[in-house]
């Protein structure tokens, strides 16, 4: 590679990682408690606590769990109904002022779905889980710092191609994870930060894009509302506002029927981002590691409960649908957790050593100019 080439592509590499490190940083700190935020919730009290009961206990039928819902929270709207796979008796309930109510003004809890009880989920509506989570997607400035953070983690991917640019050249120098302890700091530092950046590579590269996938995920919701969406409730853009709903009582088992052999996600009742004035919407998942992340919405008429479309899912979808557990390594249970806490500190290393190399190579300059003033 020609001395002027290795500039540039050390021009561009200098650069984006000097724009995007102290943000990276940022992320990779408040993402490794993430990584196991189920465990910490646990442990710090804030995890919801089902009674126990007798197993086999019957669940409430759908209304029923309605019904507690707005009794519970009195002054407000259901918004959404969401299951997850590791409690199976409970159902988090998401309410607000009113149907469209913006999420962070939102508020989460979970029923037990034998009895109607409420339970708290502390670490949804605030806390220190909810501090890190805020501060590594939006860092409380909504879509402008999701945006902001989505082009902090381009320049982290360019600042790790140029970077693997650069080293190509040193491969063929040195051995494979060759440190030169017997040189200066700055030298074992270089090698280091070569070292750990080239064993964090793949990974690195998966949790920048699927991070900026991720943080585009206002954008993709609106194109789907504004493709997919707008195309199923076609039918109903002159209808007359909703005045009754039906019960919900059967609400899951029409879903089922529409899609069969999946299981229900969440639900989207009537006047939510995910839903119309005039319908509850059912997604629905698969049951295995990947389909359990890709989602199949469900329209059913909220005065009716017929069944008016069953919608495909855009690739932009299942990207967005994919890339949130993978950039928090929610795949393979403990081993993959630990995997990539492993990788995310290696990496905190890797954005560390950048800054101290930076550092040292600009007072080295500075010095040397001192010196021919001299």
């Amino acid at each position: 590679m020609r001395a002027a080439t290795i500039r540039r592509w050390s021009f561009v590499h200098t650069w984006t990682s000097l724009i995007c490190t102290l943000f990276l940083l940022l992320l990779a700190v408040t993402g490794l408690p993430l990584i196991f935020h189920h465990e910490l919730e646990h442990l710090l009290g804030d995890a919801p606590e089902l009674r126990e009961m007798a197993p086999g206990t019957p669940h409430l039928d759908l209304q029923q769990l309605v019904t507690a819902a707005e009794r519970h929270r009195q002054d407000e709207v259901v918004q959404y109904f969401g299951w997850e796979a590791d409690e199976p008796n409970g159902v988090v309930a998401i309410t607000a002022a009113t149907a469209g109510t913006e999420p962070n003004s939102s508020y989460t809890f979970m029923l037990d779905a034998r009895t109607g009880e409420a339970v708290e989920m502390p670490a949804a509506n605030g806390g220190l889980m909810m501090f890190f989570l805020r501060m590594h997607v939006d860092m409380f400035a909504g879509l402008p710092g999701k945006l902001f953070l989505a082009s902090m983690g381009i320049l982290f991917i360019v600042a790790i191609i140029s970077g693997v640019v650069l080293y190509a050249p040193f491969m063929r120098r040195l051995k494979f994870a060759q440190v030169r302890h017997e040189r200066s700091s700055r030298t074992r530092w270089l090698d280091l930060h070569n070292l750990i950046g080239i064993v964090t590579l793949s990974w690195a590269l998966v949790v920048g894009i699927t991070g900026v996938v991720s943080a585009c995920a206002d954008l993709l919701i609106e194109a789907w509302r504004a493709e997919s969406l707008a195309t199923m409730l076609a039918p109903y853009r002159d209808a007359p506002p909703l005045k009754t709903r039906a019960p919900t009582n059967d609400l899951l088992q029409i879903a089922a029927q529409a899609a069969p052999g999946m299981q229900p996600d969440f639900i989207a009742f009537p006047g939510t981002r995910f839903s119309s004035e005039h319908h509850y919407t059912v997604f629905m998942n698969g049951s295995n590691h990947l389909t359990s992340h890709l989602l199949t919405p469900v329209l059913i008429d909220a005065q009716t409960l017929q069944v008016t479309a069953v919608g495909d899912r855009p690739w932009y979808m299942d990207a967005l649908g994919l890339s949130q557990p993978l950039h928090f390594g929610d795949y393979g249970g403990r081993p993959m957790q630990i995997l990539w806490a492993v990788l995310d500190v290696l990496t905190i290393i890797v954005l560390g050593s950048g800054l101290y190399l930076w550092w040292v190579r600009r007072r080295g300059i500075q010095a040397s100019a001192r010196e021919a003033v001299a």
